[in-house]
C-alpha cells in the first residue's frame, strides 16, 4: 500500500511546520518508511509570523534530498502577483479585496522578509521595497509550484476540484480558490481528494474528501496525515488517531 504523509495550510507558522515535520519523523520510524512524500497543501504564507522563514526551511529540506512535494495555494499565488505587478487583481478574489488587505495577511508576509510597515505605506514604496527584498529564489520556488499531486488512490490539491471536470482540464484558479461546488458534492471522484484552504476547527473525512486546514493562519493548529488508499490517519505526539469518514 502506497503511504503518503500531507501538511495542511502553513500560513507563516514556522514552529508548527516544524512540529508537523516532526510528527512525521515519528511515523516514519515506526514504520520504517523512510521514503513516503511529504506533500504540503499550500498556502505556506501570509497571516503568519514567518513566511520567509517557511520557505527557506522548505527550500533547505529539498535541498538536502527530504522528500517533500510542495503544492501551489491561493496565497502563494497571491504574494507572486504582487511581486509581478501589485495592481493586478487575483481571478479568485474579491474586488474590494487587494493582497494587503489585512484579511489576506499579505502584510504579514512583507514583515518577514524585513518590508518596513507594509500595510501603512503606498503601495509603489511598498512593493519597489518588496523587490529588494524578497528572494529570487524564493519568488521563483512559489510561483513554479504544482498545483496538484496524484499518488495510489488519493488526489491533493490546495482547495479542491471542480466535480465533473476532468483532471487533466481542471483551471488553477479552481484548484486553488474553490469551495463551491466541491464542498457540497458527494459523489465519489475516482480517487479521495486531500485538501486545504476551508478552515474548519478539526481534520475531517468525508469519504470522497478530506480536509485537513485546521486554521493554522488563525492560531491554530497545523495538521499531519498519513494516507495509505483511501485511509487516513491524524499524527499525534501519542501516534496515529484514524480519521473515519462520515457523510458530510
Amino acid at each position: 500500500m502506497l503511504r503518503s504523509y500531507a501538511i495542511g495550510d502553513i500560513h507563516g507558522q514556522l514552529g508548527r511546520l516544524r512540529a508537523a515535520h516532526a510528527l512525521v519523523a515519528a511515523d516514519r520510524a515506526r514504520t520504517g518508511d523512510a521514503e513516503a512524500p511529504v506533500i504540503h497543501l499550500g498556502d505556506l504564507v501570509d497571516r503568519g509570523p514567518d513566511s520567509r522563514g517557511v520557505i527557506e526551511h522548505l527550500l533547505a529540506g529539498i535541498a538536502t534530498g527530504e522528500p517533500w512535494l510542495v503544492l501551489k495555494g491561493n496565497h502563494d499565488r497571491l504574494f507572486t502577483a504582487f511581486l509581478d505587478d501589485p495592481a493586478v487583481q487575483d481571478a479568485g478574489l474579491r474586488i474590494a479585496y487587494s493582497w494587503l488587505h489585512p484579511a489576506l495577511g499579505g502584510a504579514a508576509t512583507l514583515a518577514s522578509y524585513g518590508v518596513a510597515s507594509p500595510g501603512d505605506r503606498p503601495v509603489a514604496k511598498v512593493h519597489a521595497e518588496a523587490l529588494e527584498k524578497v528572494s529570487p529564489a524564493h519568488w521563483d520556488f512559489l510561483a513554479g509550484l504544482p498545483l496538484w499531486h496524484k499518488r495510489g488512490e488519493a488526489l491533493f490539491v490546495h482547495a479542491g476540484i471542480r466535480p465533473g471536470v476532468p483532471l487533466e482540464a481542471q483551471v488553477e484558479t479552481d484548484l486553488i480558490w474553490i469551495r463551491e461546488p466541491f464542498l457540497s458534492e458527494t459523489a465519489d471522484h475516482g480517487f479521495l481528494v486531500v485538501h486545504g484552504h476551508t478552515a474548519i476547527d478539526a481534520p475531517e473525512h468525508l469519504g470522497n474528501r478530506v480536509n485537513i486546514d485546521t486554521r493554522a493562519g488563525y492560531g491554530g493548529p497545523l495538521t499531519a496525515v498519513a494516507v495509505e488508499g483511501r485511509e487516513v490517519w491524524l499524527l499525534t505526539e501519542e501516534g496515529r488517531v484514524p480519521l473515519r469518514p462520515r457523510r458530510p
